[in-house]
């Protein structure tokens, strides 16, 4: 399998037609990777705007080429104090994107009050950037 070290310029969440989700990891030259597996999403997430380690494979389907994130390794970077602004805003980005499901029924025909809008998106958005940010090192 490949190995390569990218910057990660975004991660994208996309739903299929048969209702998983897609993840897209883009690189900064714009070539996308993608996995359907959550952990490597969340790697991916956590790598967002820094450089990372990755592995992949790549899987003949007719006349296109699927790229397939096998893992996201973020790697260590200097210590950055926009980083958690950086976790936020990824956190932000894939639960407005998930808005949609998240809010079911009739949301995509009407107007959501902003506050319904907040109390049912921003505990995603939590979740989320708990799952991205770093892990603090025990103290043992």
């Amino acid at each position: 399998m490949p190995e390569e070290t990218v910057t990660v310029e975004r991660v994208e969440a996309r739903k299929t037609q048969s209702g998983n989700t897609r993840f897209v990891l883009v690189d900064d030259s714009g070539r996308q990777f993608t996995t359907f597996k959550e952990p490597i999403a969340r790697q991916a997430l956590a790598a967002e705007g820094r450089r990372a380690r990755i592995t992949y494979h790549e899987q003949q389907k007719g006349q296109f080429t699927n790229v397939y994130l096998d893992a996201v390794e973020p790697l260590e970077a200097p210590e950055d104090p926009e980083a958690e602004e950086r976790t936020n805003e990824a956190a932000w980005r894939t639960a407005i994107e998930a808005a949609p499901y998240i809010l079911g029924g009739d949301a995509a025909e009407r107007e959501v009050p902003p506050e319904e809008f907040f109390e049912k998106v921003k505990p995603l958005k939590d979740l989320v950037a708990d799952d991205i940010r770093p892990d603090e090192p025990d103290d043992e």
